[in-house]
């Protein structure tokens, strides 16, 4: 869902709410409790109904260590952010989430080095070169389309300018969410930079129904038509697929141009300083082990993070499918790191929002 805000969750192994809109399920909060280890998560890996890949990860777990898992959820930016608030007095021992937040989280020294496990067989591009962070689910960029309304996808950006598309259209917030950041950029490297991504989505607004914090709550209004299009991400949006049958995945191009994606994987890291660091070690080792990475495309719609693990499941036969003619690139991640604020700005300013 990639939301902004942290939000209540079905207990792993029982839930405790606490103040505000946080949650946290699982065992015991003291530090000196050696049976727990807590996970600070981006959203899309849980399953609604108790059925996604964190959930059988942390079941076998917990059933094989005896260490209880306690997780928090909540949006890419926001975990990172919590994070940071709670350096002088760290209450986390593992941090999951999208880039560009884990190089964020990363560069304000929020990572202790670490290697897991089965991190040797993880690509170059998807992990850090100092050992910070490592991806542990492999997950592409996307659009969604309402496939009873719109039985082809449209195949352009431009195709959305369309007053067919007036308030049908709707994206997340960039610098928010996860995915929303994603919008910029795609939309920077398809149109060749800042400038023209940003004239392309001032026009753009003239049909986009207005911001969103949760880019999960959109594809539900896809699927019932309240919306023909949305971004979203294929991992999220092809589990979500299973339950909404007018939800269709497509990846827009610029006019002319091809189909285009880049990668947004589910990247893991040591929280430095985390209270339970031999236990935070041992949950990251488990889930980049073997067993868990089969899991990721059966249970969870994703992609194993793993080279050496190759997916001979429906789902992984139907992503490959679907990401079939797809060009992938890779974003130069340092220098959205470094200007991102300034994206978001220019973004700001361009739509009015």
């Amino acid at each position: 869902m990639r939301t902004n805000l942290l939000k209540p969750l079905a207990a792993v192994t029982g839930c405790l709410a606490l103040a505000g809109p946080l949650s946290a399920c699982g065992g015991s909060s003291s530090a000196s409790d050696e049976k727990v280890v807590t996970v600070y998560s981006a959203d899309g890996l849980k399953g609604e109904n108790g059925d996604g890949w964190y959930d059988r990860v942390f079941e076998d777990f917990e059933k094989r260590t005896g260490i209880k898992v306690k997780y928090v959820e909540g949006g890419s930016g926001e975990v990172v952010q919590r994070t940071l608030r709670e350096k002088s007095n760290t209450q986390a021992d593992v941090l999951v989430t999208l880039p560009p937040f884990i190089q964020r989280a990363a560069s304000e020294k929020l990572l202790s080095a670490y290697a897991p496990a089965g991190s040797d067989q993880v690509d170059a591009a998807d992990k850090a070169p100092d050992s910070t962070w490592t991806s542990v689910v492999n997950n592409y960029f996307g659009f969604v389309h309402n496939k009873k309304e719109l039985a082809t996808a449209p195949r352009n950006w431009e195709d959305l300018l369309d007053g067919s598309f007036k308030e049908k259209v709707q994206y997340s917030t960039p610098g928010v969410a996860g995915d929303g950041t994603a919008v910029l950029i795609k939309a920077m490297h398809d149109f060749g930079g800042k400038e023209p991504a940003m004239e392309y989505l001032k026009k753009l607004q003239a049909n986009n129904v207005g911001p969103s914090a949760s880019t999960g709550k959109l594809a539900p209004k896809v699927d019932k038509g309240e919306l023909l299009v949305a971004n979203g991400d294929v991992q999220m949006n092809f589990a979500q697929s299973k339950d909404m049958p007018n939800l269709g995945i497509w990846f827009p191009a610029k006019k002319g141009g091809a189909s285009t994606t880049f990668a947004l994987p589910y990247a893991a890291g040591l929280v430095d300083r985390a209270p339970h660091s031999a236990n935070g070690k041992k949950l990251l080792d488990f889930m980049l082990s073997a067993d868990a990475q089969k899991d990721v495309s059966a249970v969870g719609g994703g992609f194993a993070a793993r080279q050496d693990v190759k997916a001979t499941d429906a789902n992984a036969t139907e992503l490959a499918a679907l990401m079939k003619g797809v060009e992938v690139f890779e974003p130069d991640w340092s220098d959205i790191g470094t200007n991102l604020d300034s994206y978001v700005d220019a973004w700001k300013s361009a739509t009015g929002s």
